[in-house]
């Protein structure tokens, strides 16, 4: 199954069309893209039996953050070990973990301010987390998982690394700078969900390329390490990490600039892709 938010309203994508699921349900669901996670269960078991007739063709730029308001939006850094190693790091040997915040959430196709002249590209799989995990065990874990989605983890790198010691998170705050979409694809959609073609590309260059087998820390892992701590509630989003070629990286270092164009892949996922235009980034809705 694949959901997204279409203007603000929860559908159900079926080829090129989309299903309104508040009025294909009769109102048993509310069309906030939101509320389904806390429902998750009832709402997959109800989605089969969705009146097919009540499609409609949409305009994909109208999708916008398939998750706009999770409680919790974890991240997780250098869990590719080619990533590490372009860095100067070894790889990790426990998950290392940081956070990003809602209001950095945009859509799959909005433009993005850039607040400075250093903003990097972090090519991301995200997992949507579909039924509270406490304490799960890495077998079980795939079992809380509602879908997966493609996200960027963009990074203004003075700002990230000014200080001693570095303040690593907060050039990942910027409005805009965690951008997700198109839609979120259920893993019984993807042959094998811990295997999926990772990357993007900048004005048509491809930057990234990868595999989300090379995770050090595969999916299954990070949910059983962080639910160890704290439960994951459904609604939240885990950043999985990036693979090599990100900008600050190269020799010579290369950053977005206004007019640059990002395009986001992961493969049997969708693709990502927005702009960037020069500014302030203003506070927003999830676009």
């Amino acid at each position: 199954m694949r959901i997204a938010n279409l203007a603000g309203r929860l559908v159900i994508l079926r080829d090129e069309t989309a299903i309104d699921v508040e009025g294909a349900s009769d109102h048993r669901f509310s069309a906030d893209p939101q509320s389904i996670y806390e429902r998750w269960e009832e709402f997959t078991d109800w989605a089969p039996t969705a009146d097919a007739s009540t499609t409609v063709r949409y305009d994909p730029r109208q999708l916008r953050a398939p998750v706009p308001r999770p409680a919790q939006v974890f991240a997780v850094g250098l869990n590719y070990a080619d990533h590490a190693r372009e860095n100067g790091f070894t790889a990790p040997a426990e998950p290392s973990v940081f956070t990003k915040f809602r209001t950095s959430l945009t859509g799959p196709y909005a433009t993005v301010a850039l607040p400075g002249d250093t903003v990097d590209w972090e090519a991301e799989l995200v997992v949507v987390i579909g039924r509270c995990a406490h304490r799960v065990p890495a077998e079980k874990a795939w079992s809380h998982v509602a879908g997966l989605t493609v996200g960027q983890d963009l990074s203004e790198r003075t700002r990230q690394l000014i200080g001693s010691p570095a303040q690593f998170s907060i050039g990942k705050f910027f409005p805009g700078f965690a951008p997700t979409g198109p839609e979120l694809v259920t893993p019984d959609e993807l042959t094998d969900p811990d295997a999926l073609e990772i990357g993007c590309s900048v004005n048509g260059e491809v930057v990234q390329s990868g595999s989300t087998s090379r995770l050090i820390f595969p999916v299954s892992v990070l949910i059983e390490r962080l639910s160890a701590v704290l439960p994951l509630l459904p609604g939240d989003l885990l950043f999985t990490g990036t693979p090599s070629g990100v900008g600050h990286a190269r020799d010579p270092q290369r950053y977005l600039t206004a007019g640059d164009v990002l395009e986001t892949w992961v493969g049997g996922v969708g693709r990502l892709r927005n702009a960037f235009a020069a500014g302030q980034p203003a506070v927003g809705a999830a676009r």
